[in-house]
């Protein structure tokens, strides 16, 4: 892969045998020793403080190669947040290594309360590469390596070790009311001394939407059972979602609009390393006929509507990716599987009964305007199949796909999500767009750039708001927020996909550089939607040419040649005139 953020030392090679197999580091030898030790011999004495781009994944074993800014400036509308690396290194122990923020004020004392900014420790965990994407992977057959990700806020001060570099993420969040102007402030990383940085936000006058109003539709699928196991708390007990609260509004401030609901067990086949149950427990009773149980549906879906993701409910699915529906069977007090193929005259008898109990139930719930049966990546003629099954049961029944373009079928489908290897032809997005269906697109294991792996540069993310644009889509989904490994606060590295494939966010919850870079995306969609639209009314021809001429470059295959962070530099300033 083109781009690579992190460097692979040999002499820090773990082989932890006797306790953890899977926290195995297999590296390649790029430098060895006597390098790194020269290397370090060049560092002034001390603790070294500098601002960073947040664009970059820094090396922790390497002494950072800056140009030393003490000072940091940045543009922002009213409402965005926005972010920068501060890093720290040096030649010996350091204990404390602490942030201290202060409020940001302008010439007439208007400020940017404190409360606004965040700094959070980056966290590394082990990472390995793209080489064949998809597939089963064994570590041991990978080049892996530590890099940093996650950002822990929760932590106020570290040990910085001898001849370690510690980035620390700084974000501010421009409240939405806040005046326009030019707001100073100092920061000060606490060390051997303190170290003052100086910090000037121009707060533009414009104001991007609240997340929830934001017409950038992001769609990270949950996975609450995760939650669960990772918390070490019951599942579906109160604990259990007094936890998930915090993810799930962290969620619902980054824009995510669609709530990922699993009416049956293991809708992907168990592809994750914990259980995908079901929401709905189907019962076959004695006399033959069904009942359905939504109460876990029901309070799930309330309580992560509570969080704030109101406007879609993905029900996970007709089509899973094996054929195997789990239900108790009154008569032999058991759980059965049901495995009759698609299309069939038993497959379409099992799911109209529940069809139509379900449509009545959420219609009761006053849900089902907002209700989609959602397929992922499924052969054409089961697809075809259960489109036929669902109109016949409700005509209003919406559909929500990721996979590949089929003209097909392109009209039944309300939110049409396809791979990124096809681009939706421009007659039948505006058609969609009339319709008033949406038309977005994924990345997952198959792509070595724009991705959002743990190896993968942070400005990719930043690069899929700016492509969604350019393309008139709507939004970008990806599998999945919070599927986590077995150790993800160690190790994002799973058995079948690249590092960091199966989840964004850390336990904790802790963010990452990788959701932090894709929210910004979201943010940059919402301006250029915003700057294309007050240009034409205004008829300020130049502007709006200058951004839609950016744009155009947004061209997957123009990463193989320049990295996302080289191009965003170009066309950024754009959205801050």
């Amino acid at each position: 892969m083109k781009q690579l953020f992190f460097i692979c030392l040999s002499f820090l090679c773990l082989n932890i045998k006797a306790q953890d197999a899977s926290l195995a580091l297999q590296k390649k030898p790029l430098i060895n020793p006597q390098v790194l030790k020269a290397e370090w011999a060049k560092v002034p004495n001390g603790l070294n403080v500098s601002f960073a781009s947040s664009n970059v994944r820094f090396a922790r074993e390497l002494p950072a190669k800056v140009t030393l800014e003490k000072a940091w400036g940045a543009k922002a509308w009213k409402g965005e947040k926005i972010h920068t690396q501060i890093l720290v290194w040096a030649n010996k122990d350091l204990n404390n290594i602490s942030v201290q923020l202060n409020d940001l004020k302008d010439a007439q004392g208007h400020s940017i309360k404190k409360e606004n900014m965040t700094a959070g420790f980056l966290d590394f965990v082990i990472t390995d590469e793209f080489r064949d994407g998809c597939g089963h992977r064994k570590p041991q057959d990978f080049d892996s390596s530590y890099v940093a990700d996650a950002i822990d806020t929760k932590t106020k001060s570290v040990l910085l070790k001898k001849n370690t570099t510690q980035p620390i993420w700084l974000s501010i969040k421009v409240p939405a009311n806040t005046i326009p102007g030019n707001y100073k402030g100092t920061i000060k990383v606490k060390g051997d001394k303190d170290y003052a940085l100086a910090v000037t936000v121009q707060v533009l006058d414009k104001t991007l939407p609240a997340p929830n109003k934001w017409q950038y539709d992001l769609d990270l699928w949950q996975h609450p059972a995760a939650i669960a196991r990772v918390h070490q708390a019951k599942l579906w007990s109160p604990e259990h979602f007094s936890l998930m609260k915090d993810y799930y509004t962290m969620l619902a401030d980054a824009g995510q609009k669609t709530i990922t609901a699993s009416i049956v067990n293991e809708p992907w086949g168990h592809q994750t390393y914990d259980d995908y149950p079901s929401l709905v427990k189907w019962t076959k009773k004695k006399d033959g006929n069904w009942s359905y149980d939504y109460s876990l549906f029901d309070k799930y879906i309330s309580f992560v509507m509570d969080c704030g993701i109101t406007e879609r409910i993905n029900c996970y699915s007709m089509v899973p990716w094996k054929i195997a529906f789990t239900y108790y069977d009154e008569a032999t007090q058991k759980e059965v599987v049901f495995t009759d193929a698609i299309g069939t005259p038993a497959y379409n008898a099992f799911w109209k009964t529940m069809l139509l109990d379900f449509t009545q139930h959420l219609k009761q719930k006053g849900w089902f305007s907002k209700a989609y049966i959602a397929m992922d990546e499924r052969p054409m003629e089961a697809m075809k199949s259960v489109i036929k099954l669902l109109k016949e049961t409700d005509k209003n029944w919406k559909i929500a796909l990721a996979g590949d373009f089929h003209p097909e079928i392109e009209q039944d489908i309300d939110v049409y999500c396809i791979a990124s290897r096809w681009e939706f032809p421009a007659a039948t997005l505006a058609k969609r767009k009339e319709k008033g269906q949406l038309s977005t697109w994924y990345t997952c294991c198959t792509e070595p750039y724009p991705n959002g792996f743990t190896f993968s540069s942070p400005a990719e993310g930043v690069w899929i708001g700016w492509y969604t644009a350019s393309k008139n889509m709507e939004g970008y989904l990806r599998w999945a927020y919070n599927s986590w490994t077995k150790n993800p606060l160690k190790d994002s590295r799973f058995i079948t996909w690249p590092a960091g494939d199966t989840y964004m966010v850390y336990p904790g919850p802790l963010s990452s550089i990788r959701f932090e870079k894709l929210v910004e995306g979201g943010q940059d969609f919402e301006k250029i939607k915003y700057l294309r639209a007050a240009y034409a009314k205004n008829k300020q021809t130049k502007q709006l040419n200058d951004l839609n001429k950016a744009l155009e470059v947004f061209d997957i295959k123009s990463l193989s040649k320049t990295t996302a962070d080289d191009m965003l530099k170009k066309v950024k300033p754009l959205l801050n005139q």
